[in-house]
C-alpha cells in the first residue's frame, strides 16, 4: 500500500507540474493567470485516470491486450483505405475529416474487439500465456481447507499433482483469524499457518503465494474470479462455495466429498463389531463410531453402553454432513458381548 501511494504521488506530481508548464506556454492562454493552474489540474486528473486504468489493465491477460492493439491498428488502416477514394475523387473538403473519424471509429472498434476475442485461437509464444503450472491445472486453496488440515496428509500421499496456490487475500484472512481475540478462532488460524508451513516442508508440491488481490469482492468471489483467470481448480471444504463455483464452470476438489467416498462400504445384512459409546437421541438407541468416524446407530442397545457387540446393518443413510449406518443387535446365540 505504501509503495502504491509513493508511486501515485510521484506520477501525480510529474503530471501536475508538466500540465502547469504546458498550460502556461500555450500562446492564446498566456494572458490568463489561471492557464497554468488549469493545465496542472488536467495533468493531475490524467494521472488519477492512469492509475485507475492500470487497476483494470492488470486483470486483462497479455494475449488479449496485444490482440486488441493489433486489431485496433488493423481497423484504423482499413478505415484509412476506405476513406481514400473520398479524399481523391470527391471534392468535399468539409466531409473528409468527419468521414474519416466515422470510419475509424467503426473499423477501429471492430478490429479491437475481434483481435482481443480471436487471439486465444492463435498459438502464441509461451510468454503471452501467463504463468505456467505444467500439464496439471493449478489448485487454489481456500481458508477452510487449510484450517481443516487434511490437505497436508493428502499431499503426503502423492495423490495431488501440480501446484498449490495460496492467494494473498486467503493468507490475510488466515492471519486475521490467527490474531483474533477469540481463543478458538486464534487456535484455528494458527493451525492453518502451521499446515501451510508443513506443506512447504514436504517438497512434494510447489506452493506459490500469489500477491494478486481483487478489490471490492468477498473472499469466495475473489477465489472464483482468480480460478477463472488462471483456469485453476479450487480446493475447499465449503459446500456452498463448491456449488456456486460449479455453476460458474469452475472445477472444485472438495475434501469432504473425497473423505466420504473413501469410507468403508457396508451393505444391509452385513455383520460388524462395534463398541457402544453413548445413548442416542431416540429412546433405547446406542451410538458407536467406526474407525473412519462414521456414526453407527444401534437400536435397543441402551443396556450395552460401554460394551462391544455384534450388530447387523439394517440401512445406510447418506447426508451432506456424512454417512450414518443404522443397525440392530444380533439376536442369535452367536452374539458375544464384551465389556
Amino acid at each position: 500500500m505504501l509503495q502504491k501511494i509513493l508511486v501515485g504521488g510521484i506520477l501525480g506530481s510529474i503530471c501536475a507540474v508538466s500540465g502547469y508548464l504546458i498550460g502556461s506556454q500555450i500562446p492564446h492562454l498566456q494572458k490568463f493567470w489561471w492557464a497554468g493552474w488549469a493545465g496542472s489540474l488536467i495533468g493531475l486528473s490524467l494521472a488519477i485516470l492512469t492509475i485507475q486504468l492500470e487497476q483494470i489493465i492488470k486483470r486483462v491477460p497479455l494475449k488479449t491486450i496485444i490482440g486488441g492493439t493489433l486489431g485496433l491498428f488493423t481497423g484504423l488502416a482499413i478505415a484509412k483505405l476506405a476513406s481514400y477514394p473520398f479524399d481523391q475523387f470527391l471534392e468535399l473538403p468539409n466531409l473528409q475529416i468527419p468521414l474519416y473519424i466515422f470510419l475509424s471509429a467503426i473499423f477501429g472498434y471492430i478490429g479491437m474487439m475481434l483481435g482481443s476475442k480471436k487471439m486465444d485461437e492463435i498459438s502464441a509464444p509461451n510468454f503471452l500465456e501467463g504463468p505456467k503450472y505444467g500439464r496439471q491445472a493449478p489448485k487454489i486453496l481456500d481458508t477452510s481447507v487449510i484450517i481443516d488440515g487434511r490437505i497436508a496428509d493428502l499431499c503426503e500421499t502423492g495423490f495431488l499433482e501440480g501446484s498449490l496456490i495460496v492467494p494473498k487475500f486467503v493468507l490475510k484472512e488466515l492471519q486475521y483469524i490467527a490474531d483474533s481475540a477469540d481463543d478458538l478462532k486464534r487456535t484455528r488460524g494458527r493451525r492453518g499457518l502451521d499446515i501451510l508451513h508443513r506443506i512447504q516442508k514436504q517438497n512434494r508440491l510447489r506452493v506459490e503465494f500469489l500477491d494478486t488481490d481483487i478489490d471490492r469482492m468477498d473472499v469466495d468471489s475473489k477465489l472464483m474470479e482468480l480460478a477463472l483467470q488462471l483456469r485453476a481448480k479450487i480446493v475447499t471444504n465449503d459446500f456452498n462455495l463448491s456449488k456456486v463455483a460449479q455453476l460458474r464452470g469452475i472445477e472444485v476438489l472438495n475434501i469432504n466429498h473425497l473423505a466420504n467416498s473413501l469410507k468403508s462400504a457396508v451393505l444391509p445384512g452385513e455383520m460388524m463389531q462395534v463398541q457402544i459409546l453413548r445413548e442416542g437421541k431416540s429412546q433405547g438407541q446406542g451410538i458407536a463410531y467406526m474407525d473412519d468416524g462414521t456414526m453407527v446407530v444401534i437400536e435397543n442397545a441402551r443396556q450395552f453402553i460401554g460394551k462391544e457387540v455384534n450388530v447387523a446393518v439394517t440401512s445406510v443413510l447418506q447426508t451432506t454432513a456424512g454417512r450414518m449406518i443404522f443397525t440392530e443387535i444380533r439376536e442369535d446365540g452367536h452374539n458375544q458381548v464384551r465389556s
